[in-house]
Parts: structure tokens; C-alpha cells; sequence
């Protein structure tokens, strides 16, 4: 059967994550937001540690982030957050963090 939406979740395509990692049990989750002009450059996790875009797809790859897929744009991958049903916790609306990276 085909889905009436065309095959897409809100205005993206339905198959835009790449990987749905499955969670380590000590797996942190993302708690802001880093950014550089305007534009996540990084993340900073619940335990504190701060992370590039890199750095974050890498441990979340392994499992080290709940809540987050991974997606791809131009050739470039990001995390994106799984829905939930709670929109607090989506990373577009999580507060920036006042560290950047090192």
C-alpha cells in the first residue's frame, strides 16, 4: 500500500536517516547545542563533554548517544534526533551551549 504522504515525515523525505543506532545501556544523550555562526559546529553531551559534528555521528555510530539517527546531507553526515513525541528534546530546540570547541 502507498503511504499518502508520498513517502515523507513532515517536509523530509521518509528515508533520510542512514543509521538507527542502537543505544549502549550507558549511553549519553545531548544536552545543548554548539554552535558557530549560527550553525551547529558540536554537541555537548549530558556527562558535560563536548564534541564536534564528527566526534558526535563517530560515537553515536557506536552507540554512545541516545535519541539520535544519523543522516546525511550533501555528502555530510549529522545526528538528528528520533521522534519521541516530546518536542523539548529535538536538538533544533535544545539551548545553545555557552562552550565552544577546543
Amino acid at each position: 500500500m502507498k503511504q499518502p504522504s508520498g513517502g515523507r515525515i513532515g517536509n523530509l523525505p521518509a528515508n533520510i536517516n542512514i543509521m538507527n543506532p542502537v543505544p549502549n545501556k550507558d549511553a549519553k544523550s545531548i544536552a545543548r547545542l554548539v554552535r558557530k555562526n549560527g550553525k551547529i559546529s558540536g554537541y555537548e553531551l549530558s556527562d558535560g563533554s563536548v564534541l564536534s559534528k564528527r566526534e558526535g555521528v563517530a560515537l553515536a555510530k557506536q552507540g554512545g548517544i541516545r535519541g539520535v539517527a544519523i543522516a546525511s546531507r550533501n555528502g555530510s553526515e549529522y545526528l538528528r534526533s528520533l521522534p519521541d513525541g516530546d518536542e523539548s528534546n529535538n536538538l533544533g530546540d535544545l539551548p545553545s551551549s555557552p562552550r565552544g570547541l577546543s
